[in-house]
């Protein structure tokens, strides 16, 4: 399409949000009447059993969105070590910039959203870094950074002097409450006046850190005891009951929509973490609960896992989903949507890729 702007989304690190804030500028966009599409040309997944997730992921996306085929696009490249290996060895054979080129002409929309590579760096053995990619499609930057308060400033420096006049923009995501106002008051100040847009300034959610019963049972590989029609159920934190009853209870009761990991031959505990804001009870050893556990969960609709793992291996497998949340559940997509609406500056967004408003919805 002659008249089609591209748009790369980077992040400085994994995990940093680059899918959320495509979900959420482009629900905004096509309020003002602004056709969008989608497409993410390096796909990352190291494991070769794991490739068709990207399809998964592209899929849910481009649903969440609103697109139809022609507007979304499968990556060109999958990063794992099959794809590294012919690299490293024929890579001036495979160019991959011009196969770029082809890709993204594919792709319909006024804007079009070209997820990028998980940090400033990766991709740049396929000439498919981001840096790269902008200046061979002639793309503007939207980058996402996590909020770390000692390295923020250094990074988007960093990113500036890397990236230069491609950068159009920043998107600082997860900010704690209590830096909410050094961000605002100092930090965003000082990088505007370095000439870095701050366009949004998203806090710190619970709901979008969580990860779904379900998802936590396949990273575990778990059996579910009970209520495996409650699995959708989304955990926010993961608590360890290994202390007395008493003081369980106590710390149970300041928790929220818990994933508790406990042994298999602790009832009390148990019991204890199902009279509170439990959603998912994680059993430890080889031990089965007691028939009024099950009773009681059952009752409460709380799911109960059984894990062939010791509590550290445990804890730490859970720690990790923690870490690789996704979006798949429609009630993140309405809280990334509703957190957009209120701290995306769409305005000015639209004012420095130049865009036209059409039209909006009622």
């Amino acid at each position: 399409m002659p008249n089609t702007k591209y748009l790369l989304v980077g992040s400085t690190e994994t995990y940093s949000g680059k899918s959320a804030t495509i979900l959420g500028v482009t629900h905004c966009l096509r309020k003002l009447g602004i056709g969008v599409g989608y497409g993410k040309p390096l796909g990352r997944y190291f494991n070769l059993s794991l490739v068709d997730g990207i399809e998964e992921d592209l899929r849910f996306i481009g649903e969440a969105i609103g697109l139809p085929q022609d507007r979304r696009k499968t990556p060109l490249l999958s990063l794992h070590e099959a794809t590294v290996t012919q690299q490293l060895r024929d890579g001036e054979r495979n160019d991959y910039r011009q196969s770029l080129q082809g890709y993204i002409e594919d792709i319909k929309g006024d804007l079009v959203f070209l997820e990028g590579p998980s940090t400033l760096w990766e991709g740049r053995l396929f000439d498919l870094s981001i840096g790269q990619m902008a200046e061979q499609i002639e793309a503007g930057i939207l980058l996402v950074a996590r909020y770390h308060a000692l390295e923020l400033v250094d990074q988007l420096l960093d990113a500036q002097e890397r990236l230069g006049d491609r950068l159009m923009g920043v998107l600082v995501n997860d900010i704690p409450d209590s830096d909410q106002t050094l961000l605002e008051q100092q930090i965003a100040p000082f990088l505007e006046r370095q000439g870095i847009p701050i366009l949004g300034q998203i806090p710190s959610n619970g709901l979008l850190r969580s990860v779904s019963v379900r998802e936590l049972s396949k990273k575990l590989g778990a059996k579910v005891l009970c209520r495996r029609d409650r699995l959708d159920l989304l955990v926010e934190n993961l608590t360890i009951g290994a202390m007395n009853v008493n003081t369980a209870l106590e710390y149970f009761r300041k928790g929220r929509n818990m994933a508790v990991v406990t042994g298999g031959d602790r009832s009390e505990l148990q019991m204890a973490a199902l009279e509170t804001a439990t959603n998912c009870l994680i059993l430890t050893g080889h031990t089965a609960p007691q028939d009024f556990i099950l009773s009681r969960a059952e009752d409460l609709e709380i799911p109960i896992l059984s894990v062939d793992l010791d509590t550290l291996t445990t804890v730490e497998i859970a720690d990790q989903a923690f870490g690789q949340v996704r979006l798949q559940e429609p009630i993140k997509v309405e809280c990334i949507r509703d957190l957009m609406g209120k701290h995306f500056d769409i305005n000015r967004f639209i004012s420095i890729l130049g865009l036209e408003r059409v039209a909006v919805d009622s």
